[in-house]
């Protein structure tokens, strides 16, 4: 396995092109890792490809990279999983992105509810997104994919339900539970997982109507970052990439 490091270049997209490394990835490699010329990198754009490349024209405070050769074109994920996530405190919503990106999921929605305690708007809430969507880069550069999720913006927990078009959509809570075998075999999932506080039961049965149907996770109680990674891995191994 190599141990040259990744890095993300969306615009990368064939090999003998060379590119212009961004501010922080620039600084990563020329004063972190102390990389100069004609190092070797991997890079990969995000949309299923990933490339040999080397280190040129390094300055002082700027180089760029020479794409050598494609080493992978994977096409899209085969179940796309959306999350759907109410937004939680702290560092709770950069660990379930963070996890979620590691455990193949395709989008990310953050999402506001009644018991929501987390409240972002202008300036502040688009340098949280801008950092949520670093962390997921993050993610996909220490676990090898070459897919980043889409972050989208937030919204209200019930325009995302009400939009929903997956073939099987998922509630974490106990109500209409059908064992996941008693499913047809999904393209696409979409799983919601509320606040600390948990959704009020007006908000479980808007989900209802909206077509969703509830899934426990056995007999205890679970964080809201927990559930979330719980419930993705069982949905991988069901249906998904960790069966394969």
């Amino acid at each position: 396995m190599s141990s040259a490091p990744r890095i993300y270049l969306p615009q990368a997209s064939a090999a003998g092109t060379q590119l212009p490394l961004d501010d922080n990835n620039a600084t990563h490699l020329l004063r972190v890792l102390r990389m100069t010329e004609q190092d070797a990198v991997l890079v990969f754009n995000g949309r299923g490809s990933e490339f040999a490349a080397r280190l040129c024209d390094v300055q002082k405070k700027s180089a760029a990279v020479e794409l050598q050769q494609c080493l992978r074109q994977e096409p899209p994920l085969r179940l796309a999983l959306h999350l759907g996530q109410v937004v939680s405190k702290g560092d709770r919503m950069d660990f379930t992105i963070q996890k979620a990106t590691e455990l193949g999921i395709s989008d990310i929605t953050p999402l506001w509810s009644e018991r929501c305690e987390v409240r972002l708007k202008g300036e502040r809430l688009d340098k949280k997104m801008e950092h949520w969507r670093n962390v997921a880069v993050a993610a996909c550069e220490q676990s090898g994919r070459t897919w980043v999720p889409e972050i989208h913006q937030p919204v209200h927990f019930l325009d995302w339900t009400s939009a929903r078009q997956e073939d099987v959509r998922l509630l974490l809570h106990p109500h209409q539970q059908k064992p996941l075998r008693d499913y047809a075999q999904p393209d696409a999932i979409a799983l919601l997982v509320g606040p600390e506080g948990g959704f009020s039961d007006t908000e479980v049965e808007q989900a209802l109507q909206a077509g969703f149907a509830g899934l426990t996770l056995g007999p205890r109680i679970l964080r809201t970052e927990t559930a979330a990674l719980a419930a993705l891995s069982v949905l991988q191994f069901q249906w998904g990439d960790f069966s394969a």
